[in-house]
């Protein structure tokens, strides 16, 4: 199999759980940047790495990288990259840009400039002049930063996010890819109790539902590069069929799903049927104040309401006093809350033991974590110590 340069896109601040994502699929990242980590591979890479990557945006093909501020050396630096090896005569190819700190700073000019130089760079393989463009779909992004220029091809087709579970919306949803990075940096696992109790639709717990069952996210939604000629089709069949047989659906988890809204809770068990983990999900209508864990040694990862007008901040701000005050007295669980008003520690009443900057959207947070205790180590079968966290 011929053999790829590839690049995940993340938010800003998951490129580690990013990189560690692709280990765990036995993928060595070969770089990591602001925003994306680069790697390489196979058929099967691609397949695999849209299948199973949690926190990644998008799963993009490189093309090519290199130097330009003049629309010429855009153009030829563009053609010159192996467009027929890849694009069929009657792909489909929209170009779409961005531009930051370059000189070639108008993006329109910049997608035209590319869209030609492909066109030229197919011209001589295919014969043709005009290009039908009525076939599978090749979406090539041009990203110029500070006059270098990324060149890649979208393997993914709608992001990752969409893993086709989540078809009804709340207010201000959480993507399901930071929802999975939330539950990855907590490093809970399966045999501990897991907690979001201000859950909105669910998304948290239903991602670390399907973790908890190694359950792949992207086994029911399609990619563009599902049509794409040069990838087998059986190659996307094994990969499924792999990650069906790959799943623990008897895996025993203690999940709770709380809210004080009941119109959310509805959402969230339509979300937790439709991804499959209906049966591990316990949905409950709760007030956070109330909250009760359920033996120790347990989890809570939870995204609560940020507010933007000032009677919602001071409302937040008193809802942050009193998670603390519960939150607080259970001393053998962990905590970990994504915020974005930078005075939360003041008002939960304590430091966290760490902090990381991430962004919501365009809303840029903290994730606070406050490390409880690690369950006692219990011996298996074999007497050998089982060291989980």
């Amino acid at each position: 199999m011929a053999r790829y340069e590839l690049i995940a896109t993340t938010a800003f601040g998951l490129e580690s759980v990013v990189a560690r994502e692709l280990k765990l699929l036995g993928v060595e990242p070969t770089q990591t940047h602001n925003g994306y980590v680069e790697f390489s591979g196979d058929e099967r890479t691609v397949v695999n790495a849209n299948l199973w990557l949690r926190s990644a945006d998008r799963v993009l093909l490189k093309m090519g990288q290199f130097h330009a501020e003049t629309f010429d050396e855009l153009f030829e630096g563009t053609k010159a990259l192996p467009w027929p090896e890849l694009l069929p005569k009657d792909a489909r190819f929209p170009v779409e840009g961005r531009s930051v700190k370059s000189v070639l700073h108008s993006v329109p000019a910049v997608q035209s400039i590319v869209k030609k130089a492909v066109v030229d760079g197919l011209k001589r393989q295919y014969k043709l002049e005009v290009f039908p463009e009525t076939g599978a779909l090749y979406s090539i992004e041009v990203s110029l930063l500070k006059d270098e220029a990324l060149i890649t091809v979208d393997t993914s087709g709608t992001a990752l996010h969409k893993r086709g579970y989540r078809k009804l919306t709340a207010a201000a949803p959480i993507k399901e890819t930071l929802a999975a990075a939330l539950v990855s940096l907590s490093y809970w696992r399966p045999h501990r109790p897991f907690a979001d109790p201000m859950c909105g639709s669910g998304t948290i717990a239903i991602e670390a539902a399907l973790m908890a069952r190694n359950m792949a996210p992207g086994l029911k939604r399609d990619f563009a590069s599902e049509m794409w000629s040069f990838i087998d089709p059986g190659t996307w069949q094994r990969g499924r069929q792999e990650a069906r047989a790959a799943a623990r659906p008897d895996v025993e988890v203690d999940i709770v799903a709380s809210d004080i809204d009941p119109s959310v809770l509805s959402l969230a068990e339509y979300h937790a049927r439709q991804a499959g983990v209906g049966d591990c999900v316990n949905i409950v209508q709760r007030d956070v104040r109330d909250f009760v864990p359920q033996g120790p040694y347990g989890c809570v990862v939870t995204n609560p309401p940020y507010g933007e007008r000032l009677g919602e901040i001071r409302e937040n701000q008193q809802l942050v006093r009193d998670m603390g005050k519960v939150f607080n007295a259970f001393d053998t669980w962990s905590v970990f809350v994504i915020a974005a008003d930078p005075e939360f520690e003041k008002f939960y009443g304590r430091k966290a033991n760490k902090k990381r900057k991430l962004y919501n959207g365009r809303i840029q947070t903290n994730y606070y974590q406050y490390l409880g205790p690690l369950p006692p180590l219990k011996r298996d079968a074999d007497g050998s110590l089982d060291s989980a966290p």
